[in-house]
């Protein structure tokens, strides 16, 4: 089924997720504070991380930022305080859901099957793509290759997260076609996922601050209480 990563400082916390998640046939590996959380990522390579915000050693967000240095692995991370603030900066840092305790182990059990679906989904994708055509599309000063999973802007590499890129390429593949924040969460999260609408928005101000400026050519433009489109000029 695969491996998952639990990271939390409650032991009785952790060993509930284990007791719950290994009855659907998960392997469970443990670590209790974010130093651990790192190693293990790096020597167990885990499928999925259920990570904390608040750790010892290394918090939830230095955790996640370490990761996303040299992994796409999925990461849920787990928040006791449900703020706003906490989700989106999740979100900015490359997390893929979140879950706000106290919580059901029904709720994680099932936003695990999903994320692994929408990840397992991707894999196949990416898989029939390479073997087939080559995913790209170009404008002044911009190269979009979801099949490589590269952006280059005014001739750089720039790094993105997976999310960001499909995200860029869903619009930018279809010029001047509006596509309201829902249909976004579906065609690139995927129909089951639990996170709202406000994480593409969280992905747009992302993607813009890394566009700004580049051309006069194109836009990636907000149409007010609709979504969002990719004009063309």
């Amino acid at each position: 089924m695969g491996k998952i990563l639990v990271v939390d400082d409650d032991i009785n916390i952790c060993e509930l997720l284990r007791l719950y998640i290994e009855k659907e046939g998960y392997e469970v590996v443990i670590a209790n504070d974010g130093g651990q959380a790192v190693t293990k990522f790096k020597t167990e390579h885990p499928d999925l991380v259920m990570l904390d915000i608040m750790l010892p050693v290394l918090d939830g967000w230095q955790v996640c930022r370490e990761i996303r240095k040299t992994s796409q692995c999925p990461i849920i991370m787990l928040t006791a305080k449900g703020e706003v603030f906490d989700k989106v900066l999740g979100l900015e840092l490359g997390a893929d859901d979140y879950v706000v305790k106290p919580f059901e182990t029904k709720e994680i059990v099932a936003r695990i099957k999903a994320v692994m679906r929408r990840v397992k989904g991707v894999n196949a994708v990416s898989d029939t793509v390479r073997q087939t055509e080559r995913k790209e599309v170009q404008y002044d000063k911009l190269i979009i290759n979801l099949t490589n999973y590269e952006l280059i802007v005014d001739g750089a590499r720039i790094d993105a997260p997976p999310k960001e890129m499909e995200l860029l390429y869903q619009l930018a593949s279809n010029p001047n076609r509006v596509f309201k924040r829902d249909q976004l969460l579906d065609i690139v999260w995927g129909l089951d996922c639990y996170v709202d609408s406000r994480t593409v928005d969280v992905h747009i101000k992302r993607i813009r601050e890394k566009l700004e400026g580049v051309s006069d050519k194109w836009e990636l433009k907000t149409v007010w209480g609709v979504g969002y489109k990719f004009e063309t000029k």
